[in-house]
């Protein structure tokens, strides 16, 4: 009996949720951990080390059977929502298991007119090819290695009656830059004569063969992926190449190939998000030869693909079920929340970026009387087509908005608007070069460029300085010669200040502003005044010289009225000559009242102000004794009315840069974080309006977020799509992920301000502040299960979008593992409670402030940090921003102050919800 009874506690403690709780937090931390070992010493080493390892691989299945125990013990079948979500991770486990042992993966490149039936694996082998008077042997050796191991292995070969003996000496990682490259020393014998070699390889690429003489022996040997051939051929007829109208840029690219079989053949056409399924292998447009005359494929064989579809299909049914569950933890926080009056709580749907011979004085002088009769020229200038390097065709006033923007940060100067200033530069550049644009920080940059005591802006002329040239060449090069994590404040900013320096160079020369399109052209490619005037030929060449020379003179002599004829003549060249890529009027005109509205960076300080004043009144009605209740009524109701109206304008901003681009508008950094904002209002509207503090934290998450969109490395320019986010899928997959981050950054903020209410407890004097940590704790909670919720299915169709446009749900992308870790991250969060001696509302508050921190990672860390397909980091160390040590120092000194009074107890969920069922019965 003994027996049996230890073994019954083993199993008890096994399927519990302590160890649920233990085993994703190691999961978790090994899979962030493995990010960094990748970016340093390859994908190799990261999965030797800790995707495939076998530490790994047994917690994954053990996570598997501590999961089944769970629902077993905890009959989760009663509650079917929970049942169907928790049963659909395992699904999704068996899925992957199959794919993972089963599967799979390679490259296949054909050239055109040519068939192929052989693909190159993604897995790497050590091949050793020995050849003999007697014959060839070949063996085929599957091995992957460590850049922090020794990789000391030995393997016999038998060939006939002789043997050969491999030792591995050693394996080595180089990179540089996004390139890489594995090294692997070999020992190779036979009979007693022994050679060492190094071979050059890596998975995912056919290594570089050597030959070792042994006598009459030789012995191939190569590291790398290994050719696997197919049951049938594909035949490469035609690649097919798209390019944006005057760009180098795809639009889309697709391969007409033949499927060639003994018995049948049939053509296809593979392009991105449409490939080729058939006899269970999936072939994908992956990419192209530099020539255009091949096209690489990648192959895919996944037996696994059904069951976790299915996980997927139930794990969505049962995440969105469990928010409309009346028994569920969701359900019960939306009681307790309607019976405390704290917020009014409705079902939420989310569904649906060197010039001389002036001086200052004659600048100053012009300026005066340009500023008062340009404004018409500068409008219809602004109201010309521009061709972008990307293709994109948009207004003139588009490309003057990105540019003013960029070197003023601003979008007036003196007055003058972006058309306006731009329209100066190109026109009068002589003068212009004294306008004090560029914004300076640095005291010791002003001081290099001479700029008067006081003076924050600097000139393009500050920067030269007769025949000594360049004032910044010596300290540029210095700072160039910097590695990207060795550079300070001042060296980044010289850095941003030359290229400002180059941009304001190239306006005055007007090399920016491909305005004009070559007749008959196949790319339909337009150009600057000076290309055209320089591949023209004839009377076109002579037409756009008369154009141009005529316009910037009448410009310059301020002659107003030839200018607007000038330019009438210019627009109907491009109509003439490059009608075909003009944009709809309609959508001309949105995009010139869209840039004119400049509506996000408007709304940043207007999110932050009432942020603060919310969050001010919030705490007043907190810490009040008594009275005053009719007032702080009267303000929630007014604050949610003018927040309703700042979403209101919030959408309309967001639905029109969808129909001016063209494409749903999160489809880059800026485009997510204002779609991420947006959410954060929703949330808040929808949710907690009838409370001040989480008005207030709804309202500044949303500033943030906006703040951060608005930072000088996010590029807010509308642009083409790649053709791989040519996807309905893009729209679901990132419109759901980037709105859990606003209901997951609510809770962040949420979290913090309970902190500052435990800091500010006093049960005896302060009694509300305890019903407010109540009321705000249950928020925080309800806003990071829908985060979860969101985070959990949007990741899960980020994996649908993956297999149906490349062959592969999950790559351990930097990107997609640090989303798993934040899934894994939150699932911790909200299982604490569970645990009895964490189920209290400093934990909750805790966990949840802190557990932000890998969304930022997530969403900013990766791009900074890590390379990988969704990043835009070579993976070389970049400064930390100070305002991360700020906040860091901020959250550990705000958690030392609310600990000492972090003895509050559990939520009161089902005392207040019994005595709600009481009062409702009575």
């Amino acid at each position: 009996m003994g027996r049996y009874r230890m073994l019954a506690q083993i199993l008890r403690g096994f399927f519990s949720i302590r160890t649920t709780l233990i085993l994703l937090a190691i999961l978790g931390f090994g899979a962030a951990a493995a990010t960094f070992i990748e970016n340093d010493f390859g994908s190799s080493t990261a999965r030797v080390e800790v995707y495939y390892s076998p530490w790994y691989l047994v917690t994954l299945w053990l996570a598997g059977f501590n999961l089944a125990g769970v629902i077993w013990r905890y009959r989760m079948w009663r509650h079917p929502p929970r049942f169907l979500f928790h049963l659909a991770f395992l699904l999704i486990g068996v899925g992957a298991a199959i794919t993972h042992y089963y599967g799979k993966e390679g490259i296949l490149h054909i050239r055109e007119g040519r068939s192929e039936n052989r693909m190159l694996s993604s897995e790497p082998y050590l091949q050793v090819t020995i050849r003999t008077p007697e014959g060839v042997w070949v063996d085929e050796l599957r091995k992957e290695f460590s850049a922090l191991r020794k990789n000391r292995f030995k393997e016999t070969i038998r060939f006939g009656s002789q043997k050969l003996s491999i030792e591995g000496t050693g394996y080595t990682f180089a990179k540089k830059g996004r390139a890489t490259m594995g090294l692997l020393g070999l020992r190779v014998c036979y009979r007693n004569q022994c050679r060492e070699t190094r071979l050059a390889g890596k998975r995912g690429a056919k290594g570089f063969k050597k030959s070792l003489n042994f006598g009459p022996v030789t012995v191939d040997l190569e590291y790398g992926s290994r050719i696997e051939k197919l049951p049938f051929a594909l035949k490469l007829r035609d690649f097919q190449l798209e390019r944006y109208p005057g760009s180098m840029a795809p639009s889309s690219y697709a391969s007409e190939v033949t499927v060639l079989e003994k018995d049948r053949s049939f053509d296809y056409r593979i392009y991105m998000n449409h490939p080729l399924d058939f006899r269970g292998y999936k072939f994908f447009q992956s990419s192209y030869d530099p020539d255009e005359k091949g096209t690489i494929l990648s192959v895919n064989d996944d037996p696994g693909k059904w069951p976790t579809y299915l996980g997927y299909i139930l794990l969505a049914l049962g995440l969105i079920w469990n928010l409309f569950d009346p028994k569920s933890r969701f359900g019960k926080l939306v009681r307790y929340l309607e019976s405390t009056a704290a917020v009014l709580l409705l079902a939420l749907g989310v569904g649906a970026t060197t010039l001389h011979g002036a001086s200052l004085e004659d600048f100053e002088h012009y300026l005066r009387a340009y500023a008062q009769g340009s404004g018409p020229a500068a409008e219809a200038f602004g109201r010309l087509i521009v061709q972008s390097p990307m293709g994109r065709m948009e207004p003139v006033d588009s490309l003057d908005t990105q540019l003013l923007y960029k070197i003023h940060r601003s979008l007036s100067y003196r007055g003058l608007n972006q058309d306006q200033v731009l329209l100066g530069m190109l026109s009068r550049p002589e003068l212009w070069r004294y306008a004090r644009l560029i914004p300076v920080k640095s005291p010791k940059l002003r001081q290099i460029l001479g700029l008067p005591r006081g003076e924050k802006y600097a000139a393009f002329a500050d920067a030269f300085e007769g025949k000594k040239g360049y004032k910044l060449k010596t300290a540029l090069e210095a700072a160039n010669r910097l590695r990207p994590g060795e550079r300070g404040t001042f060296e980044r900013e010289i850095i941003a200040l030359d290229e400002k320096l180059n941009i304001i160079y190239m306006v005055f020369y007007g090399n920016l502003y491909r305005i004009f399109p070559m007749p008959d052209d196949p790319a339909r490619t337009w150009y600057n005044p000076l290309e055209a005037m320089e591949k023209f030929t004839g009377p076109r060449r002579a037409a756009v010289e008369h154009l141009t020379r005529s316009f910037i003179d009448a410009v310059a002599a301020g002659e107003w009225k030839s200018a607007l004829r000038r330019i009438d003549e210019i627009a109907d060249y491009q109509r003439r000559f490059g009608g075909e890529l003009i944009p709809p009027r309609k959508k001309i005109e949105a995009e010139l009242f869209y840039n004119r509205l400049h509506l996000f960076p408007r709304l940043v300080g207007v999110y932050l102000l009432l942020g603060l004043l919310l969050l001010v009144a919030g705490f007043a009605e907190v810490l009040r004794r008594e009275g005053g209740g009719v007032w702080f009524k009267r303000l929630r109701l007014l604050a949610a009315g003018v927040l309703g109206l700042l979403f209101l304008l919030h959408t309309f901003g967001l639905g029109l840069r969808w129909y001016v681009a063209g494409h749903a508008p999160w489809s880059d950094a800026y485009e997510s974080l204002l779609y991420i904002a947006w959410s954060a209002l929703l949330a808040g509207l929808i949710f907690f309006r009838r409370s001040l503090l989480v008005l207030g934290a709804t309202v500044t998450v949303a500033g943030i977020f906006l703040f951060t969109a608005h930072l000088s490395n996010i590029n807010p320019q509308i642009t083409n799509l790649v053709p791989v986010l040519k996807s309905y899928w893009l729209t679901i997959h990132v419109s759901v992920i980037t709105a859990s981050y606003g209901f997951l950054g609510l809770g962040a903020i949420l979290g913090f301000l309970i902190l500052l209410l435990f800091i500010l407890r006093d049960p005896e004097r302060r009694p509300r502040v305890d019903r407010a940590i109540y009321r705000l704790a249950a928020v925080d909670e309800a806003a990071l299960i829908l985060g979860l919720s969101l985070l959990t299915v949007g990741n899960f169709i980020g994996g649908v979008w993956a297999n149906e446009s490349w062959g592969r749900y999950w790559g351990w992308d930097p990107k997609e593992t640090w989303a798993y870790v934040s899934i894994v991250v939150y699932t911790i969060v909200l299982h604490l409670r569970l645990i009895p001696r964490l189920d209290r509302p400093f934990v909750l508050a805790a966990a949840s402030f802190l557990a932000f921190a890998s969304i930022l990672m997530t969403y900013f860390g990766v791009n900074f940090y890590l390379s990988g397909m969704h990043s835009y980091a070579t993976g070389d160390p970049v400064p930390v921003p100070a305002w991360v040590w700020w906040s860091l120092g901020i959250a550990a000194l705000t958690l030392a102050a609310a600990w000492r009074k972090r003895d509050l107890p559990r939520l009161p969920l089902s005392r207040v919800l019994k005595r709600g069922r009481r009062e409702n019965e009575g």
